[in-house]
């Protein structure tokens, strides 16, 4: 999609000439509004986004975004989230850092890959998990850094001290801000609870990549309001662009999953300052 092709073409524009080479981990889905900031510019995020050693990720509210390293795991990020990729590299054995600076997470490996040697590390602010091959959530609050088993084992520890070992389901280990970190157990019940904060809606404003619909947010007739309009946009976390329409200007969003999906971001789009009344354009 166009859109797509624009967002990666700026990214590359931005990306460092030096640093870590790093296999790319691809952005799959995205629930609006999201940014990638790299090299000190921010970008609306968009699927079909190759990471950087480096980069970061951030989420506005109700938002999602999902993610699949090249080892085959997924790894998603709720809402209000800021999510940094490290480093990466694959010499026989997939490392990878993760770092998780606010927000929900959860970090899959695929079924089939689960013998697939990796040495993943993901950082929780001030707690950190160990990862060979697993299934677990975690997030971090202004309250306390938690990492939840939901399959498999894992090392986690906080800086000063010991590391400890999950290898029950349900497990989790939680530190508090100022207080003693301590491992204790939850029910199935919050589990469901906590899964939907990293879940894209099946009706949320969400875009895949080879999605086929479009928002068409406006047109005018003189580009210079297109153009202010989809700044607006961008800059709120939408990866909008400015297309021809019979003879004027159009701003449109692109990629949408579904109809449902496209619905959803039009509601989200009527709370941007310069949106009136947006289209819903159906795929030809």
């Amino acid at each position: 999609m166009k859109t797509i092709a624009i967002s990666l073409a700026l990214a590359s524009l931005l990306a460092p000439t030096a640093g870590v080479c790093a296999p790319p981990a691809v952005v799959e889905a995205v629930q609006f509004p999201a940014w990638l900031e790299r090299g000190g510019n921010a970008v609306p995020l968009t699927p079909g986004t190759v990471l950087q050693a480096q980069d970061r990720l951030r989420t506005g509210g109700n938002a999602r975004v999902q993610l699949k390293l090249p080892e085959g795991s997924a790894v998603k990020l709720g809402e209000n989230a800021q999510f940094v990729f490290e480093k990466a590299e694959d010499k026989g054995i997939f490392r990878a850092t993760l770092s998780v600076l606010s927000g929900a997470f959860r970090f899959t490996t695929d079924v089939l890959r689960k013998g697939q040697k990796r040495d993943i590390a993901i950082k929780v602010q001030n707690v950190t998990a160990g990862i060979r091959g697993t299934d677990l959530w975690g997030k971090s609050t202004g309250e306390r850094d938690l990492v939840c088993l939901l399959e498999g084992k894992i090392s986690v520890g906080a800086e000063g001290h010991p590391t400890v070992t999950l290898d029950q389901r349900l497990d989790f280990y939680q530190k508090p801000r100022g207080g003693e970190p301590a491992v204790a157990k939850v029910d199935e019940e919050q589990i469901a609870k906590w899964s939907q904060e990293t879940e894209i809606a099946t009706n949320g404003p969400a875009a895949r990549a080879g999605g086929k619909w479009t928002v068409r947010v406006a047109t005018y007739r003189a580009r210079d309001g297109a153009l202010f309009l989809n700044r607006v946009l961008r800059a709120n976390g939408y990866p909008s662009e400015v297309v021809p329409f019979e003879k004027l200007h159009a701003v449109q969003v692109t990629g949408l999953a579904g109809e449902d999906e496209a619905r959803a971001l039009m509601a989200n789009l009527r709370g941007v300052k310069g949106v009136e009344i947006p289209i819903l354009v159906v795929p030809q």
